[in-house]
């Protein structure tokens, strides 16, 4: 399972990350690709973000069962406390 959420990116990065996930609500992408799928969609998602950013959530084989991934401007940053991820609130 992977979440993708993208803050303040451009119309056309999302039209067309609707090709592989769902978007529930404005900016939140939702859906199950392979790894190698992710990956390339991930760096697809940083690479057209401009001034905007990105938070990736996906399964993981680690205590938590996920890792998350963040890039760029985000409103909250991804802290990773002894291998926990934490989410900050500015």
């Amino acid at each position: 399972m992977v979440v993708l959420i993208l803050e303040r990116v451009p119309l056309g990065l999302r039209g067309e990350l609707t090709r592989w996930y769902l978007e529930p609500k404005a900016g939140v992408f939702v859906g199950r690709v392979s790894a190698m799928v992710r990956d390339r969609l991930w760096d697809k998602a940083c690479g057209q973000a401009r001034d905007g950013g990105c938070v990736m959530i996906h399964t993981s084989d680690n205590e938590q069962g996920f890792r998350i991934r963040s890039w760029g401007k985000t409103a909250r940053s991804i802290e990773d406390f002894e291998g926990l991820f934490l989410v900050r609130v500015p």
